[in-house]
């Protein structure tokens, strides 16, 4: 492979498969470019990317480590989505993280989460009710994934269901900076974010509820161990666009991976018992996190016998891991039976997601809901014509469907 085939171009986001098993046969890390000229070291294989994922010397806080490197290259992007998100979960290492874990953990509870599902259920019911409604045809997205997980989040959160202007928002946060336009476009997303956050803090600290912010926001104001002021807005946001950005994509992905493969559909049709694994293997095939996770080398380390020197940003890439034939046989083939035991939907380690279980609960009631409505749904356009967004969360722009 040479130099210019590891030059990142935007139309690796439509169909990134092909270009991370190609790096992934070379069987090491490699120098990768990304389209805003930055250099990431990209991890593929399973093993490499597992042992990446539980590496201490791999920090966590790129970003953060970017904005204070002088050798590599920054810009308002950059600065404005460290600036929001340094102190959240995602972007800090222990003792930091491990104590800040520890505070918020009790706020995702089972018992919490669980206690959702009616109302889960009930919002995919009156969102396909007004599916129905229609003219038999609609966006599977834009009528459906986008706003289940939106709406859930909000009434998680106890905030206002602003629901068009967070999708656009954090759609701009999730970009690929590609240009001066898209860099402008995701710092002036992290402001709106960062600004709304602020509003909302103030909001429920006025008026308090039985919802996960004012859980949050009790602890801010604990005497002893407890969230800082920073903190607390970067937890604030990071659940605003974790909690409900890569649902979509799981929702929205997931449906269009079964209608690739119709043997899958038809299966999922005739045992609706099998949506649970169905769930675990979509997140597997074609999940949100793609390419992968961001990384930061504090010091000389080695990760599966390639050296990688201090100061190197790494790409661990979930969705390379998660196609790796060395780990799941036949890897490229969507099989709802699978055995996905040890992929990398959601993390590992200490950094995996606290909303698993919430995002595991919404697709399965969103994606088992739909096909009992609507057991006929099938795409309006042909494979190719589906639209990706570029961006470090792969998702569908849009995605056309015939209900009947």
């Amino acid at each position: 492979m040479t130099d210019t085939d590891r030059e990142i171009q935007p139309a690796f986001f439509t169909d990134p498969f092909p270009t991370l098993r190609a790096f992934q046969e070379e069987g090491q890390a490699c120098p990768v470019r990304l389209p805003d000229g930055v250099e990431w070291w990209f991890v593929t294989r399973h093993e490499d990317v597992l042992e990446g994922l539980s590496d201490p010397r791999l920090s966590s806080a790129a970003n953060d480590h970017m904005a204070n490197d002088d050798s590599l290259p920054t810009t308002d992007a950059i600065t404005s989505a460290n600036n929001a998100t340094r102190r959240s979960l995602v972007n800090l290492d222990p003792p930091d993280h491990t104590r800040l874990r520890k505070l918020v953990v009790r706020a995702f509870s089972a018992k919490r989460i669980d206690g959702l599902r009616p109302r889960v259920q009930q919002i995919a019911d009156e969102l396909l009710d007004a599916m129905a409604a229609g003219d038999g045809e609609a966006d599977l997205i834009g009528a459906y994934a986008s706003v289940l997980p939106i709406r859930v989040i909000c009434e998680l959160l106890g905030v206002p269901e602003d629901h068009d202007a967070l999708r656009e928002k954090t759609g701009a946060a999730f970009q690929v900076v590609k240009d001066d336009a898209s860099a402008d476009d995701m710092a002036r997303a992290f402001t709106w974010l960062t600004e709304y956050t602020t509003r909302l803090i103030a909001l429920k600290h006025d008026n308090p509820g039985d919802d996960l912010l004012s859980d949050l926001i009790a602890v801010h104001e604990e005497d002893n161990d407890r969230l800082d002021d920073e903190e607390l807005a970067a937890m604030a946001l990071t659940l605003l666009l974790a909690g409900h950005e890569t649902t979509v994509q799981l929702i929205g992905n997931g449906m269009n991976a079964l209608f690739d493969h119709p043997d899958q559909l038809a299966m999922l049709l005739e045992r609706p018992g099998l949506v649970r694994t169905a769930v675990e293997e979509l997140l597997r095939y074609d999940g949100p996190t793609n390419p992968g996770v961001a990384r930061y080398a504090t010091e000389d380390t080695t990760l599966g016998g390639v050296r990688i020197p201090r100061g190197a940003l790494l790409l661990l890439s979930v969705a390379a891991a998660n196609r790796d034939p060395a780990r799941f046989p036949d890897a490229d083939r969507l099989d709802i039976m699978r055995d996905t035991t040890g992929h990398l939907g959601f993390g590992h380690g200490i950094h995996y997601c606290l909303g698993a279980r919430l995002a595991r609960m919404e697709g399965e009631i969103a994606i088992g809901s739909l096909l009992r409505r609507f057991p006929g749904i099938r795409r309006a356009v042909p494979a190719g014509d589906v639209q990706w967004r570029l961006g470090m969360v792969r998702g569908l722009v849009s995605l056309p469907v015939i209900l009947r």
